[in-house]
């Protein structure tokens, strides 16, 4: 069986209006989520906890994207050779 695994983490943004974060080392790590229905659940309450501060930003990364079982050297293996 296939696990569609999902990251939850979120920081202070440099700027609202893009995606990079202020501090690499504060990121908060939410933590790992075994479908999409529990990591937006817990995105969503950390987005919630945060509403007042407009540079803090929670995202979903969707883990199992990052390698495709099926074929021999997915493509973020081929970055690290």
């Amino acid at each position: 069986m296939t696990q569609r695994l999902h990251l939850v983490f979120g920081g202070e943004l440099i700027n609202p209006t893009k995606n990079a974060f202020k501090n690499v080392d504060d990121i908060h790590i939410v933590g790992m989520y075994p479908n999409y229905a529990a990591a937006y659940a817990a995105w969503k309450s950390e987005a919630h906890r945060t509403v007042d501060n407009a540079h803090m930003r929670y995202f979903i990364a969707h883990i199992h994207r990052l390698r495709d079982e099926e074929v021999e050297a997915s493509l973020t293996e081929e970055l690290d050779g």
